[in-house]
């Protein structure tokens, strides 16, 4: 099985014909996903590729498609409301791509989600894959992932892929690749994962990716310890980072000693994962682990 995206998965694009709509919701149809509807207000009753029904709002592809997934490609302006109309209209799993959100948009959207039964992914991510499903959900390059038993969670987009072509050049395959985003507040926590693929029998060990600012990875480091039994390998991105500086996402500014790379290691460290040194060493660290203990 997979966590998240599968078979039945059947996406519905939130700005499908945007530039990059169009052209992330033409390689999820290409890699396998089921592309069962778009949105953009105004252009309801169009196709996109001449297949995909366009309509106006999310509610009309849900009840016309059965749309059960969406994907937001919507400008940061527009996107917490994106995120909102989805979740007003039933959808269980919402990935937002959108980078830029304002902080006061998302605090909104929290409110309301917070008790919903939806997942919301992101936003500022990649999405979501399912190797042996052919599901993806996202924006990263199919082509360098394979079906296998490694779960990967990142708040990295870029070395969400990095991790993926070691693990798949050293022969070990994922089942799930989630990147939950670096922004300040986002709707999905490594915790979160990090249970769905612990009760995930095809996950046999999970790569989990932070980087410094916030306590996500302490959370998540508590979570392990407390109740993840298979194996799994940290990353901690900006090690030489220093204090008060943004590095790349939103949410990584370390504004105290809990925020630092080196806390978080430790911490990682001392919860029984094995610390991944330097982001060329992601499959190499995970192979010394996996032959370590079989």
């Amino acid at each position: 099985m997979s966590i998240l995206v599968d078979s039945n998965t059947r996406l519905v694009v939130q700005g499908i014909t945007g530039r990059e709509g169009s052209f992330h919701a033409t390689r999820c149809k290409a890699y396998g996903t089921n592309l069962v509807a778009g949105v953009t207000p105004g252009k309801g009753g169009a196709r996109f590729e001449d297949t995909v029904p366009i309509f106006n709002s999310v509610q009309q592809a849900v009840r016309e498609t059965g749309a059960n997934v969406s994907l937001i490609f919507v400008p940061p302006p527009f996107a917490a409301d994106a995120i909102l109309e989805s979740v007003d209209a039933g959808i269980p799993l919402v990935a937002c791509i959108t980078e830029g959100i304002p902080v006061l948009d998302m605090t909104r959207v929290w409110q309301v989600i917070k008790d919903r039964p939806v997942r919301l992914i992101g936003p500022n991510c990649p999405g979501l894959i399912s190797p042996r499903h052919r599901a993806k959900v996202g924006i990263m390059p199919g082509d360098i992932h394979k079906p296998g038993p490694i779960g990967v969670i990142s708040r990295s987009g870029t070395l969400t892929y990095e991790a993926v072509a070691q693990l798949t050049e050293l022969g070990f395959g994922q089942s799930t690749c989630v990147g939950i985003g670096g922004d300040p507040i986002t709707g999905t926590s490594f915790v979160d994962m990090l249970r769905l693929l612990q009760d995930d029998p095809e996950t046999e060990a999970i790569v989990l990716i932070g980087e410094i600012g916030g306590t996500k990875e302490q959370d998540a480091a508590e979570f392990i310890k407390a109740h993840v039994t298979k194996p799994v390998v940290a990353f901690i991105a900006g090690i030489s980072a220093p204090p008060g500086r943004r590095m790349g996402h939103a949410g990584a500014i370390i504004t105290g000693v809990s925020g630092l790379a080196s806390e978080k290691q430790r911490i990682l460290r001392e919860a029984g994962c094995a610390i991944i040194p330097s982001p060329a060493e992601i499959g190499s660290t995970l192979k010394q682990m996996l032959r370590a203990r079989a």
